[in-house]
């Protein structure tokens, strides 16, 4: 359905063909009923004059000539009058009846009383008008269908420009909002001040706001970094004349942290700002992952499933399954468990730990820096998981987050595919 936006039955091209469509059919509907009802009454009446001016003229010419013969065919008997009809007949009134229990042939009563006070009742047949009302709906009917048959397609057609441009500003958003900040709607400097050209333009303006804010932070952390290089170089220096003791040992310790956070600093900056640029080559992806492993100096029950490679850049790599393993050793509890295993399109490293598992804030909204997450979880300054999505990235590969069910965080790194890997085996 995401592919044929135009069979989307709840999008608002059809939402707006199926209002227009129902109001057309409530006009069709209203007018076509007071025609019917208009032209009924008509042919009431119409057919009620004819049967009294039959009646009265059988009546003169009963007063007239007094001669019975003018009222034999017309003369009925009161009893052999239809019910409705007999109790209508008042003396020296007149009296119409429309009898339409015959559905082909309804007749027009008209009845009255002579002289002597007998009750005459002439019919007359109105088929023929009947005909006609019938002819006359369906012809409504059909100019109704018609003109719902022109109505609805061009309804849609109509709509179609409103709901291109809010497939455009919705399309736009979902590029901010997966990070592309240069994105716009490029409603600005275009004619034309509807509510639609309102949503762009603030989808614009809001836009623009974001990315002044989030460079603005990317440049304090550049700065913030660059400033603190000086110092921490100076820094270690003299922590490295100090003489040997545990004061020494401490006051390393935390000049050492420092100047790691310092690099990672530098490197969220470089990432922030698109500065990072990958060199793929062919990597045998379990090899790697060992070798990460035990630069790192840390336990990891790892598997590896067939012989999984990857075109990619392997120092990112390492970067990333570095710090995958790093929060794994530091939040979670052990046995910490790397499975490398190749994939249909490509490949995949899941790192697991048996700990208190990721924050909902993580699954939610994915790694932020200086956010370390649950207390549980231990402390940090929440910049490894952000730095190795930065660099997955840079690769062109994707990394999730996820819980096991049975308890423990799960990182998953799954790397595309490609000819890079198969033309450097060949070779």
């Amino acid at each position: 359905m995401r592919n044929w936006p135009f069979l989307h039955w709840r999008s608002l091209r059809w939402k707006i063909a199926a209002l227009v469509s129902a109001a057309s059919c409530a006009v069709a509907l209203a007018v076509g009923l007071l025609v019917h009802e208009r032209t009924y009454d008509r042919s009431m009446n119409e057919g009620a004059g004819w049967a009294v001016r039959e009646l009265t003229t059988v009546i003169e010419e009963h007063r007239r000539t007094k001669d019975e013969a003018a009222v034999a065919e017309p003369l009925q008997e009161a009893a052999d009058l239809p019910p409705e009809l007999r109790q209508r007949i008042r003396p020296g009134e007149y009296t119409t009846w429309y009898d339409d229990s015959h559905a082909d042939r309804p007749w027009m009563w008209a009845a009255g009383t002579l002289d002597d006070g007998r009750p005459l009742a002439v019919r007359i047949e109105v088929g023929a008008d009947l005909r006609s009302r019938q002819a006359l709906d369906r012809t409504m009917l059909r100019a109704a269908l018609a003109v719902l048959a022109v109505v609805v397609p061009l309804s849609l057609l109509a709509a179609e420009l409103p709901n291109r441009r809010l497939r455009r500003v919705a399309a736009t958003a979902r590029r901010i909002a997966a990070g592309d900040l240069d994105a716009r709607t490029g409603a600005r400097g275009r004619r034309g001040g509807d509510e639609v050209a309102g949503i762009a333009a603030s989808v614009d303006a809001m836009a623009d706001a974001l990315r002044g804010r989030l460079r603005g932070e990317q440049r304090f952390t550049a700065d913030v970094a660059h400033e603190l290089r000086t110092p921490l170089a100076g820094l270690v220096t003299a922590a490295e004349l100090l003489p040997e003791s545990e004061a020494t040992g401490l006051v390393r310790n935390r000049v050492a942290v420092l100047r790691k956070l310092v690099e990672e600093l530098l490197e969220i900056s470089r990432l922030d700002a698109g500065a990072e640029r990958a060199e793929a080559v062919p990597v045998a992806l379990g090899e790697a992952v060992r070798e990460s492993a035990a630069r790192a100096g840390l336990a990891a029950r790892i598997t590896v499933d067939g012989e999984p490679a990857a075109a990619t850049d392997p120092r990112r790599l390492d970067r990333i399954v570095t710090n995958l393993l790093v929060n794994a050793h530091r939040h979670g509890s052990p046995p910490v468990e790397v499975e490398v295993a190749a994939e249909r399109d490509g490949a995949a490293i899941v790192v697991r730990d048996h700990g208190p598992g990721f924050p909902a804030e993580l699954l939610a909204d994915g790694p932020q820096r200086f956010r370390s997450g649950a207390a549980e979880r231990g402390r940090g300054h929440g910049l490894g998981l952000t730095i190795a999505a930065g660099q997955a990235a840079v690769i062109g590969a994707a990394l999730t987050f996820a819980n096991a069910p049975g308890g423990g965080a799960v990182a998953t790194l799954r790397l595309p595919g490609g000819p890079a890997w198969d033309e450097g085996r060949a070779g």
